[in-house]
């Protein structure tokens, strides 16, 4: 009797269990599995938006020695905060890595991604990308006293990607006698650039220009390689609401030129005078 008992009331929490994985709302698992979004007014409701941005791609999205995040990506998310919903400390931070962003959105982790997301058709099918802020190419820092001035130069020898980046993409479909070392997070790849494990290391050009001038003895070789991509903010695939509001914000910003301003506050200390800012910054969504 005691074990046709206990094998009904285990039966019954396996149903309670099956009922409760089904039903209700599209909540994520552990795994990272599909979750309905917040709506814009869902946002405004919490009176917190998420964002989700690096924590170590200086001067883009990174945190400085004193624990506050700083660059390019994050003065715009602050100000996204301050028009949405009234001030810059509405916004919290979440950091991701570079192959977690879609994952990041699909499982509603965060909002709203702004963490250098470079728009490609793959993940267009994925996410839905608003009108862009910035333009880029891909880059490749090595050290001086072996710098690399062409790509081909790397067939047989070991290139530095950060694994879910346009580079990884690139180089793999384009240069397939090139050995990738992959890394999850940029500090372990421009870690690993600096300590001799790879030949050279490929990702933005504005990322490897703004490393090379903080490190002695590596150079950019090649500082335009692929197609000139765009940068833009990207939302759970569907998300219209937000995704028009995001739209509107950056159509809105051009009349005082919001993103030179950016430029001039986190990225100009960093490059001087060696980049031109109509070479990076995407005004009003329009190239």
């Amino acid at each position: 009797m005691k074990k046709r008992l206990l094998s009904v009331l285990t039966a019954g929490f396996l149903a309670m269990g099956l009922l409760a994985g089904c039903g209700g709302s599209e909540a994520a698992s552990g795994d990272g599995a599909a979750a309905e979004a917040r709506t814009l007014e869902e946002i405004k409701e919490d009176g917190t938006i998420k964002i989700g941005v690096f924590s170590d791609k200086n001067p883009f999205g990174y945190v400085d020695e004193n624990g506050e995040v700083q660059g390019y990506d994050v003065y715009f998310a602050k100000r996204i905060a301050r028009d949405l919903l009234g001030s810059e400390d509405a916004v919290e931070f979440v950091y991701v890595e570079a192959a977690s962003r879609v994952e990041y959105l699909q499982s509603a982790k965060v909002d709203v991604i702004l963490a250098n997301f470079t728009v490609t058709e793959d993940r267009a099918e994925k996410v839905d990308f608003a009108l862009p802020y910035m333009k880029v190419a891909l880059g490749i820092v090595s050290p001086e006293d072996a710098l690399i001035t062409d790509a081909g130069q790397l067939n047989g020898k070991t290139l530095i990607v950060v694994k879910g980046t346009t580079a990884e993409t690139y180089f793999t479909e384009n240069y397939p006698e090139v050995k990738l070392l992959k890394f999850d997070e940029y500090q372990e790849a421009y870690g690993a650039l600096a300590d001799g494990r790879g030949d050279a290391f490929s990702t933005d050009n504005t990322e490897v220009l703004a490393w090379a001038k903080q490190n002695p003895g590596f150079a950019v070789g090649v500082d335009a390689l692929g197609n000139t991509d765009t940068i833009a903010p990207a939302v759970q695939k569907g998300n219209t609401e937000l995704l028009n509001w995001i739209n509107e914000e950056i159509e809105s910003l051009a009349g005082e030129q919001f993103f030179h301003a950016d430029f001039e506050e986190t990225l100009k200390p960093v490059y001087g005078d060696d980049v031109d800012p109509e070479s990076l910054v995407v005004e009003g969504g329009k190239l």
